[in-house]
């Protein structure tokens, strides 16, 4: 247990920084056990500060200081004072620049917590975001001090024959023995935490981009020598998003020089230091045959995400980590639009809304539920959040909508022309806004404050005498902590209207016609009224979800499935049959619970067989419109959660469709069942989509010639795409040959950890009985380890995250499972046991049962001896 309770950092107490630090030269000698650290700091008071006498401190942490000097002169240890925290030097000079120098060690091998300089295998890496570096050396470690750096490297030829830092490489040489050295300096000013270092035995790929100017820029990505040949799309992915970023938003980069390194032990995605970029090896190397076409897709989205950081999140930064959803919100947006226009953008639209609806609705509506931009914390690393990054997209996606796309282009141009080189706020991006648009958002201020997830009530009167349809709109939101009291939000409502034969109805409003409209709900309550309906028409509602609202509007199956056979609307066409299931789901569910017998109702069936019938051209979107909704976006919608009864209805629906739908499934998959591995085009990731949903539909049949056809494709398959989908639905059948093929995928890709993190996965995930039994002893396999993110995720977190149904056991065991990996996390990296406690904080939307047996291994989880501050944030708060 906490000898003390953690600090707590608000908003409202940021002042800023009482010194500014104008450069710093660094210089890194390094060694896996024991990297010695020499910086120089320029430093001076800042004038905006009103702090007189000010004392200068800089952050630290699990650092050895060696020695301090100032102006050349070496202070004694009574002229400072050190913690487990800081450093702290009195009788600065309060009106001249000085120079600091501070000389520590550190040791990367025993840092598990992959924060700061660390060792991943044989390699040294850094990971700075969000106080990573004062794991490095003594620092002002805050985004708003903006610094240049220059640093020079020195290390072992052998051990370290590269060596990378930000910027561009202005100087190498080498020592005496077997030692060289480089020096990378930065042209431009950046907060710490874009600060980088990479240094191991690494092979490049080498490319170029020609930018809109003329400038030609050198691309390098840094991987280990064994995955040289799984690079090229990272590469090409690159080059699209430079490209992109030009055109659609007139950014050029600035750099001579941008790289890459894919790293195996990383606590998140990617990191886009400037320059020199560090990823998680899961979104840079692909090859067809390792990485399925999901994988491909997020790859390029990753390394467009990082890129596009060089403008938002680089060249301009947050002034506090309160406003992160400024560069993540902005970047995240600018990152689904790249990939919606590199692949289909209804199927990224409703990839991107599954997450938000599943995931951070959830978040919203529980303990941890916070604005875009949050008012306290407790740990910066908490706040990585789907609120932050994907809701933070979703209020920039309707400033996007509330503009229209060539004023949203004027402000932020003006954003960028206006605050190059600083560290500003949210408010700086709104007024920005404001002013290109000519526009008031001042209403619209409220989303990056007030937390939760709003409740649209639509309501509709037709009047068949003055021809109008009067559509009422209500919104509200429950509490959440710390925010009893829900003011009206700024919500853009894009709508259509369908005339009953399926055709467009016109919408005539206030001396408007047009196809399709936005609608500005700006009160609690309004009305709006639209003319010259001939007849009632169907009303496509929150078109391209046009606002990250719950929407509340009474439907009838017949015009779910009028909708799912004739809106225009890609999303609202899909969402149309998700409602759909949604209501048969729930339908069985009541059965259940009642012990009533269980029939399919003969719409759905009708609706999934028209959908099979018309003529698709987008086929990644044929593939969506087949699916089911998941089994967490149904619990999302319970007040009261039954997973049993969840899984039993939805498993009911399935089956039921390929029973009736056996021939169309076969026909369709016949079809489509053909090679076409190294083929990326819309086409081909099509088809190897729509095959896959069908198989899984056939193989849910669980009859001798659906386990055939699965373990053929299994066997013959030439790409990943298709072999994971096999394999997936061989677990998840009661196929006698599921043990056999499971360890025929291991035996063939056990050298290739990406791939064994999706076997790890797969079996984590299944609903098979034996499932939990399984994860137990795969804790014990060899090829698990606790000290890797990625494989923790792929094991801990697939089975607490991605398997409701056994997680949720009414014994407690997968509770009591997770506690205890979380506690085993706390020492070795607390941000990677942090998020694996999100399983548990949604205690009070389960029974009685559940929720006394998850309270009581998060009080667990508390009382432990020595337990983080990540750890301790949110299991603290999840209990209240």
């Amino acid at each position: 247990m906490q000898d003390t309770k953690p600090q707590t950092i608000y908003l409202k107490d940021y002042t800023v920084p009482e010194f500014l630090i104008k450069s710093v030269e660094l210089t890194v000698i390094l060694d896996e056990s024991r990297t010695r650290v020499v910086s120089k700091l320029r430093l001076q008071k800042n004038p905006n500060s009103k702090v007189e006498c000010a004392t200068l401190v800089l952050q630290g942490e699990n650092l050895e200081l060696l020695s301090v000097a100032m102006d050349g002169v070496a202070l004694t240890q009574t002229q400072y004072q050190q913690n487990t925290e800081s450093l702290t030097i009195k009788g600065m000079p309060q009106d001249s620049v000085f120079i600091l120098a501070i000389e520590n060690t550190i040791n990367p091998k025993t840092n598990t917590s992959l924060e700061g300089l660390y060792l991943s295998k044989t390699m040294l890496c850094t990971q700075c975001e969000a106080e990573g570096f004062r794991k490095i050396t003594y620092f002002l470690d805050r985004p708003d001090v903006m610094t240049l750096f220059k640093t020079t490297l020195i290390g072992d030829k052998d051990k370290y024959p590269i060596l990378l830092s930000n910027g561009n490489k202005v100087a190498e040489g080498e020592l005496q023995n077997n030692r060289h050295w480089v020096t990378w300096e930065d042209p431009f000013k950046k907060p710490c935490y874009l600060f980088a270092l990479v240094a191991g035995q690494l092979e490049c790929i080498q490319g170029s981009f020609t930018t809109m100017t003329g400038r030609e820029i050198k691309l390098q990505i840094f991987v280990e020598s064994h995955d040289i040949d799984k690079c090229e799309h990272a590469m090409q992915s690159l080059k699209n998003a430079m490209q992109w970023d030009e055109q659609t938003y007139g950014r050029e980069y600035d750099l001579d020089l941008y790289m890459i390194v894919a790293v195996s032990h990383f606590n998140m995605g990617a990191m886009e230091n400037k320059g020199l970029n560090i990823f998680n090896t899961k979104f840079v190397l692909a090859r067809p045959d390792t990485a399925t076409d999901t994988d491909y897709e997020h790859i390029e989205g990753v390394i467009g995400h990082e890129y596009f950081h060089n403008w938002t999140g680089n060249r301009i930064t947050c002034r506090d980590w309160f406003q992160l959803s400024l560069k993540e919100g902005f970047t995240v947006f600018r990152d689904q639009q790249f990939t919606g226009e590199q692949t289909s953008q209804a199927v990224k639209r409703i990839e991107d809304v599954k997450l938000l609806r599943v995931r951070q609705f959830a978040e919203d509506a529980g303990p941890l539920s916070h604005p875009i931009r949050p008012e306290s914390y407790i740990e910066i690393n908490n706040f990585y959040t789907l609120t932050v990054y994907e809701k933070g997209a979703e209020v920039v996606r309707m400033i996007h909508t509330l503009l229209g796309g060539d004023k949203f282009r004027k402000g932020s141009d003006l954003y960028f022309q206006r605050h190059d080189g600083q560290a500003v706020t949210c408010e700086d991006f709104i007024n920005a806004m404001e002013a290109a648009a000519n526009i008031d958002l001042s209403l619209f201020r409220r989303w990056y404050s007030q937390a939760g997830t709003p409740v649209l009530e639509a309501t509709e009167a037709y009047s068949e005498q003055d021809k109008t349809l009067t559509l009422t709109l209500k919104q509200s939101c429950v509490a959440t902590a710390g925010q009893e009291t829900k003011k009206p939000l700024h919500i853009p409502v894009k709508l259509g209207l369908l005339a009953s034969d399926g055709s467009i109805a016109k919408i005539c409003m206030d001396g408007l016609e047009t196809d399709e409209i936005v609608l500005e709900l700006l009160q609690e309550q309004q009305d709006f009224v639209f003319e010259q309906l001939d007849s009632k028409p169907v009303v496509s509602l929150l078109r391209d979800f046009s606002a990250p609202v719950r929407l509340n509007k009474q439907q009838s199956l017949a015009e779910l499935a009028f909708l799912l056979s004739h809106d225009g609307d890609t999303f609202n066409r899909w969402d149309a049959g998700q409602k759909m299931c949604s209501q048969v789901i729930f339908g069985l569910i009541a059965d259940i619970q009642q012990g009533q017998k269980l029939q399919l109702n003969p719409l759905l069936v009708e609706a999934y067989a028209n959908v099979i019938e018309y003529s698709w051209e987008d086929l990644s979107y044929f593939s969506l419109l087949l699916g089911l909704p998941a089994e967490d976006y149904l619990a999302g919608q319970m007040d009261v959660v039954d997973v049993d009864a969840i899984h039993q209805a939805r498993e009911f629906v399935r089956k039921g469709l390929a029973e009736k739908l056996q021939n169309q499934f076969t026909d369709l998959y016949q079809r489509y069942h053909k090679d076409e591995s190294g083929q990326f085009d819309a086409g081909a990731i099509g088809r190897r989509r729509i095959k896959n949903v069908c198989l899984a539909y056939l193989t849910a049949l669980e009859t001798a010639e659906s386990y055939k056809r699965a373990e053929q494709q299994f066997a013959s398959a030439k790409n990943m795409t298709d072999q994971m989908a096999a394999l997936s639905v061989i677990v998840e059948s009661k196929s006698s040959a599921k043990a056999e093929c499971l360890e025929s995928f291991y035996q063939q890709w056990k050298n290739e950890a990406l791939v064994i993190d999706k076997w790890f996965t797969i079996q984590a995930s299944s609903s098979a009985d034996d499932t939990f039994s399984i994860v137990q002893t795969l804790l014990k396999h060899p090829a698990f380890e606790l000290t890797n993110p990625n494989r923790v995720r792929s094991l801990i977190g697939a089975f607490s995250q991605a398997n409701p149904l056994h997680f949720n056991a009414a014994n407690g065991q997968g509770y009591r499972f997770l506690a205890d990996q979380v506690i085993a996390l706390n020492s070795i990296n607390p941000q990677v046991a942090s998020r694996m406690v999100a399983a548990l904080t949604q205690w009070k939307r389960f029974d009685k049962n559940r929720q006394a047996l998850i309270k009581k291994e998060l009080e667990r989880i508390v009382s432990v001896d020595g337990i983080s501050k990540d750890v301790f944030e949110v299991a603290s708060k999840s209990l209240l």
